[in-house]
């Protein structure tokens, strides 16, 4: 077995047939004369991510030893209003996992494994290979679970907080210690699971020119110089693709692109693997986004208060409704309708293969979710991130000079229609997702699954808009 069959088979995706992979309807970013500098050095990408991570640092000080108010902790307010709303807003929608490109978390590990971070040395650690029994994404998806028991606490509480992304820190530094690559950005990190699922519906790609010049170039530097592990042409989707652009400045064939595309590029065709965990971490995002928007915009103060008590019977409550929705509910209803559609359009492929097809229409639906949420929950807060600013530990401080000038943006004009829009186009985005993979012949398979889209519509615009 050659290197290349090696590589794919250990990526456990097919090798794409030699020929030109670029597409109509692509704009090159890496072919734009100024733009092209800015990608092929390391220094502006280095400097982005020690400013990152000096935030997150100066985060979980704040966190440990600033004031337990949230509204008045730098902690609270950069990470879980100006970061996860722009990290909602901005990043995947536009980017895909343009975040991870500079995320700060990896970073120490990072140095440690390689030796450096804008020139490669010998580096520490095991080098071990990620136990191919764990791959996939249902790690990723237990994480985002484990946070989801605890949000309400870990949102409002800064030592949580500071506790929770010291954590997470802590692990990717052990676990580059350990194995090779980034295991805990690919496999673990709860960020990085989101963000990647969502990134197959993003207008931004890493993708191979000529998979003919890949298939004849032997030493392969693309993929050695990938901190992910990756080969370029085996890429079948960018959900994988960190956006580190190595392989770019590696390649000394210059036949990788940066492409602009249409959005939902990556979706909306069949596909041949049976991949179940991304279904379901599909399924965990739509679960998750209609628990945080119960406990937190809800009208129901005894599920806020259970959410919040944790070790009490209320929590226990709550935490046994959250994973039966999340493990049971969702994903047998959502079951139950591609049965029903395979049934109704006489489909003669497996169910799991089925169900890994349809799931990519909950892409769309819950995306447009995740963002109509954050309208709710994070923007009417903004106004507190100046404060936090002026006194980052509540601590009593004015380095802004504005104690006494309190911006609080008023959004109850417009917000509900906001949130009605963006769910709307979500629905309509999975609709269109649906008849992309329903054959002319087997139409009648679509029914219930644009019924379980539907039905996840309705139940979040009753949640948020009421």
């Amino acid at each position: 077995m050659n290197e290349l069959q090696r590589i794919a088979q250990s990526l456990e995706t097919p090798i794409s047939k030699p020929g030109k992979a670029s597409r109509p309807g692509r704009l090159n970013l890496y072919r734009i004369p100024w733009l092209r500098p800015l990608i092929e050095s390391r220094w502006p990408q280095f400097l982005v991510r020690a400013l990152a991570l000096a935030g997150f640092v100066f985060a979980i000080a704040a966190g440990l030893f600033g004031s337990v108010v949230g509204s008045h902790n730098f902690a609270i307010i950069f990470v879980w209003i100006a970061w996860w709303s722009a990290f909602k807003l901005v990043f995947i929608p536009l980017g895909g996992r343009s975040w991870c490109s500079i995320c700060p978390i990896p970073l120490p590990g990072d140095w440690l494994q390689q030796g450096g971070i804008i020139t490669k040395g010998r580096g520490l650690g095991l080098n071990l290979r990620w136990p191919k029994q764990l791959k996939g994404s249902w790690l990723q998806s237990g994480a985002f679970l484990l946070i989801g028991l605890f949000s309400a606490l870990t949102l409002t509480d800064p030592r949580v907080t500071g506790w929770v992304f010291l954590a997470l820190f802590g692990m990717a530094i052990a676990m580059s210690l350990v194995f090779e690559n980034r295991a805990f950005c690919s496999h673990i990190c709860p960020i990085g699971g989101f963000s990647g699922i969502y990134a197959q519906t993003a207008p931004v790609e890493l993708r191979v020119l000529d998979t003919e010049i890949c298939t004849q170039h032997g030493d392969k530097s693309c993929y050695h110089a990938c901190p992910w592990g990756l080969y370029p042409v085996a890429l079948r989707d960018s959900s994988a693709c960190g956006l580190c652009m190595e392989c770019l400045r590696a390649c000394p064939h210059d036949n990788l692109a940066l492409n602009l595309r249409p959005f939902s590029a990556d979706i909306g065709k069949p596909r041949t693997a049976h991949r179940l965990d991304e279904a379901f971490l599909a399924l965990v995002m739509l679960g998750s986004v209609l628990t945080f928007a119960a406990v937190f915009v809800g009208p129901w103060g005894w599920l806020k208060t259970a959410a919040f008590e944790i070790g009490s019977w209320g929590w226990w409550g709550y935490a046994a409704g959250f994973l039966a929705l999340n493990l049971l509910v969702l994903p047998a209803l959502f079951s139950l309708a591609v049965w029903a559609g395979r049934q109704a359009g006489k489909v003669r492929l497996p169910l799991k293969r089925e169900i890994s097809n349809q799931s990519q229409s909950l892409l769309p639906l819950g995306l447009m979710a995740w963002i109509a949420f954050t309208v709710s929950f994070a923007l009417p807060k903004l106004g507190y991130i100046l404060g936090v600013l002026n006194d980052p530990f509540g601590w009593g401080w004015n380095l802004l000079g504005s104690s006494y000038t309190f911006w609080q943006p008023d959004v109850t004009g417009f917000s509900s229609l906001v949130q009605v829009a963006l769910l709307l186009i979500g629905l309509f985005w999975s609709t269109k997702v649906v008849s992309e993979l329903t054959t002319p012949n087997h139409r009648r398979t679509a029914a219930p699954v644009l019924v379980f889209c539907l039905a996840f519509t309705l139940a979040m615009l009753w949640l948020l808009v009421g």
